[in-house]
Formats: C-alpha cells, structure tokens, sequence
C-alpha cells in the first residue's frame, strides 16, 4: 500500500541551472544529500526531500555506475507527462514567475475549485502548480 510520494530525480549535464531553478522560481531548499559518488542535489520543501538531481558528467562514470545505465534523450518527462505540486497565493506566484520572464500557462480545472499554474523547467519538465479554493483574476 502506498502512502505517499517520496520524490522524484532529474538527470541532467547541468544539474547547477537545474538546482538554480527549482530554488529560485518555485522556492525549494537545497539540503542533505549523501556522499554519492556523482553531482548532484537534494531539493527539500519544508522538511521532505522532493527532488533529487542527478548531475551527469562527461568526465565521470559515477551516475552510471551507480544509478545504472539511462541511454536516451535527457530533454522533457519522457513517459512521465508533469510533476505536481500544491501551492498557496496563486497571483504572487505568476507575477513572480513574470517577473523572471518565464511563461506560465494559466489554467481553471472545469467543476473544481482548483487553479493551476504550469510552466517548463530547464530541462523540459511540465510543472504543475495547484491552487486549492483560489480563483484570481485573469492573469
């Protein structure tokens, strides 16, 4: 039985950008992560490690090694359409996102009272945003 999501991994060649952009634009934390033997970070909202980012190196075997062998293209969710997150104060986060100049696609989920906000990060990856009970303006 399951209880919940644990977090999910990004493979990436620029796993800095990546980090950048998950601590900047959507606010997650860097913190703990183990000595594994490749780059890499663990991003944390509160107090739970949501996403680990694998740091792929030209130089190094580390990920491979240890994570096993991915051949593949790196860009976009593959099978895996968006990540989902909930989140609070949907008007702060658009104009923050405007702000950064990236594009967010706004959106109403029809018989719910749910607002959601997407956007790309660096790798291709759909971000969804929930917005349980708000219903700002047209943004």
């Amino acid at each position: 039985m399951l209880t919940m999501l644990s977090h999910y991994n990004v493979r990436t060649r620029d796993w800095t950008k990546t980090r950048d952009f998950y601590v900047k634009v959507l606010g997650l934390t860097e913190g703990a992560r183990p000595d594994f033997p490749f780059p890499g970070h663990w991003l944390y909202c509160g107090q739970q490690d949501v996403l680990h980012i694998t740091g792929l190196d030209a130089n190094s075997t580390g990920a491979q090694d240890y994570l096993g062998d991915r051949e593949g293209e790196l860009q976009g969710g593959g099978a895996i359409d968006h990540v989902a997150f909930t989140a609070k104060d949907a008007v702060a986060m658009g104009k923050h996102f405007k702000q950064l100049g990236i594009e967010a696609r706004h959106r109403r989920v029809p018989n719910m009272d749910l607002y959601q906000i997407f956007i790309n990060d660096p790798n291709g990856i759909v971000i969804e945003l929930n917005f349980p009970g708000e219903n700002p303006p047209d943004m």
